[in-house]
């Protein structure tokens, strides 16, 4: 169904069921999901988010100036990048990791075609560093790739299984959508992704498939076709 898409994982993910650090029992389980994905032919490209590490707006009052603080969390994007990075590589699989600015020799700066050239050949890219900028989330550098590259949709992998009427693990009642449209989403407050990210996708076309990460093989699913998650598109 898919040849390419761009996978958006938060840091918290990363950082198993505490969000906090670096789980290796989790980097490993998520990096054979997306290694199996990639033998089988789909070109992934992946952002990372840096919440298990530091996320710059909740330092805001804290002592850390919102500018700085950006900064630190887009450097802690680039650890789980690196972190990730290693352990689809320990599963055979490419994977190299690209940076919003320049960070040689820890990580290559990021140009798209040299990231498609190292999908094309059957490897992952890891999209680092945010857009580079203060006041974007990693869910707008997301996006953002996602468009550059040319993917065929954007997956962002939760820990729950699509998006709810309300939060499922707070309301017992929440209802899940199979799938609808971005201006459903924005109307009902449905906090799938910012509106930065929304507008982006939005204008570019780009669908939003919203899924459990931590069930085994539904990144393989997508690849056949299956419906999995929930559909969120223009």
């Amino acid at each position: 169904m898919y040849k390419r898409v761009l996978l958006k994982l938060s840091g918290e993910s990363l950082g198993g069921p505490a969000g906090k650090g670096l789980d290796t029992v989790w980097l490993e389980k998520y990096a054979k999901e997306i290694a199996a994905a990639a033998k089988a032919g789909l070109q992934i490209a992946i952002v990372n988010g840096g919440g298990n590490i530091f996320r710059g707006l909740q330092g805001v009052g804290k002592g850390f100036d919102r500018v700085d603080g950006d900064k630190m969390g887009m450097l802690a994007t680039v650890i789980n990048s690196l972190a990730l990075k290693m352990f689809i590589k320990a599963e055979g699989v490419e994977a190299e990791v690209f940076t919003s600015t320049p960070m040689e020799p820890h990580a290559k700066y990021y140009m798209r075609d040299e990231a498609v050239k190292v999908l094309e050949r059957g490897g992952v890219a890891l999209i680092a560093g945010g857009t580079g900028n203060p006041f974007f989330t990693t869910d707008s550098g997301a996006a953002l790739r996602a468009l550059e590259i040319g993917a065929d949709a954007l997956l962002k992998g939760t820990r729950v299984d699509g998006v709810y009427t309300a939060d499922p693990e707070k309301d017992p009642s929440a209802r899940k959508y199979d799938e609808l449209s971005f201006d459903e989403a924005i109307s009902k407050h449905l906090k799938v992704m910012d509106q930065t990210a929304y507008a982006l996708c939005s204008d570019g076309g780009m669908p939003i498939i919203v899924f459990d990460m931590n069930a085994t093989g539904n990144l393989t699913k997508l690849l056949a076709g299956e419906k999995v998650g929930t559909l969120v598109h223009p």
